[in-house]
This record gives structure tokens, sequence and C-alpha cells, in this order.
């Protein structure tokens, strides 16, 4: 199964730990392969930055460049128009199209009001891990 990894699922897995963690470790023993494009990959690199200003003692560079080298990187659909409430959440949506990634895995509740959006599945968390069974 192919994902995006909306950026709050990224920063809690490096940041706290929990269920996005256990999905970051289902990726990396292949149970699903995440996907990304340079704009999401970006944004992960700068609120990662961003936190560690709040968490200094969070060593991030290691989880990251973990994460970073389980990705696979994929053009972007163009929307044509905004889609999600917050804008920044546009990104994430045209990677999931440009992929044709099917599940998108956010605790964001502009990207989880669009499940069903062009056919995409957009859940929380928890319900990603329940369907891995992780």
């Amino acid at each position: 199964m192919r994902v995006v990894l909306d950026t709050n699922v990224v920063m809690s897995a490096i940041f706290f730990s929990g269920t996005p963690l256990k999905i970051v470790r289902a990726a990396i023993a292949k149970k699903v392969e995440l996907v990304a494009t340079k704009a999401v990959l970006s944004e992960y690199r700068e609120i990662v930055e961003r936190l560690h200003a709040q968490f200094p003692n969070v060593n991030y560079r290691r989880p990251l460049s973990i994460l970073e080298s389980k990705l696979t990187m994929v053009r972007p659909a163009s929307l044509g128009k905004a889609v999600c409430r917050d804008p920044d959440d546009d990104a994430i949506i045209a990677c999931a199209l440009g992929d044709k990634a099917k599940v998108i895995c956010s605790g964001d509740g502009d990207l989880l009001a669009l499940d069903g959006y062009r056919g995409l599945e957009i859940m929380q968390p928890q319900e990603f891990c329940r369907r891995l069974n992780v």
C-alpha cells in the first residue's frame, strides 16, 4: 500500500513517538510504501527545524534521515485550484493524486474533511494502524 504521511504524523513520530512512530516503523519494515514530493519533503524539513527549536533535546536528524531513505519520490498532480481549507495541505493532496496513492494518513481536520475526495482515503493514524495490524 502506498501512503502519504501528513507532516503532523511525521513530526509526531519523530518528537513524540506513539502511534505515528508505529507507522514509520511499518514503512521501515516494508509493510507500507511512503511517497512524497519535493514540496512535501521540504515541508517535513522546515517543520522539523522549527520543532527542534522548541524541543532542542530531541535528536531529529537520524530519524528524519531514516524516514527520507524510505520515501519514494513522486511528481505531484496539478490541482488547478485550491482544494483544502488550508492551502498548505494541497501539497499532500497533490502528492497522493500524482502517485495515485489511495491513502493519506493525517491528524489534520482540514485534510480529514476531504476523505473521499477523488477516491482518496484520508484517515487518522490510529485507524491506519488498525488497517495495517500494527
